[in-house]
């Protein structure tokens, strides 16, 4: 950049504040950020007066509108410091990450929840499988009749012993009537033949 007037000098530098108000009021033009190249844009000016220059004897030297530059980017940092962000995309990002942030937090609470349930559930669901087996055997017919239902009781099953019916015995007695009278008329009937034999001449 070459020498200036001072006058031209003080020009830009009007245009500078003037548009830095602008842009620091969210004022920016379309597809733009609040930045200094949109600044030196507003303002008509190149954007290398911003920064400082290194001179042939390596010295540097202050760009003429860097301490415009500087105030800038300050009173940028305060803005967003304060929750105040002039560039529409700047404050759609913030909103945008303060959203995930709660998303995540949301997330977190409810996979705290599922998995407290789930062991919830397993127990509840092992005490109702220990109350269910209770009640099948209570109701067994080896718990009402006293008989064990353990180990014991799988090795060595009670074993009912028949009882013989009361009609058995006198059956049994009828028939050893008959067979008598059988036998009777049997030895009747071969001494009657043995007589007749015997009268015979």
């Amino acid at each position: 950049m070459g020498q200036i007037s001072s006058s031209e000098r003080r020009r830009n530098e009007e245009a500078i504040r003037a548009a830095m108000d602008r842009l620091l009021r969210g004022e920016l033009p379309p597809g733009e950020r609040c930045d200094l190249k949109t600044l030196a844009a507003e303002a008509g000016i190149n954007r290398t007066g911003f920064y400082s220059k290194k001179n042939p004897n390596s010295t540097v030297r202050e760009g003429p509108y860097q301490h415009l530059a500087e105030d800038f980017v300050r009173r940028l940092k305060a803005l967003h410091e304060a929750g105040t962000l002039p560039d529409p995309r700047d404050a759609q990002i913030a909103r945008l990450k303060a959203e995930i942030d709660a998303l995540r937090e949301r997330a977190a609470r409810q996979s705290e929840a599922i998995e407290k349930l789930s062991e919830f559930k397993i127990l509840a669901l092992s005490r109702i499988a220990a109350q269910h087996e209770e009640i099948i055997r209570q109701r067994s017919p080896q718990a009402a009749s006293g008989t064990p239902t353990g180990p014991a009781s799988l090795l060595f099953p009670a074993v009912a012993r028949p009882s013989a019916p009361a009609a058995d015995v006198p059956a049994r007695r009828h028939c050893t009537g008959r067979g008598s009278a059988s036998r009777v008329r049997t030895r009747a009937s071969i001494s009657s033949r043995i007589e007749r034999t015997a009268s015979t001449p």
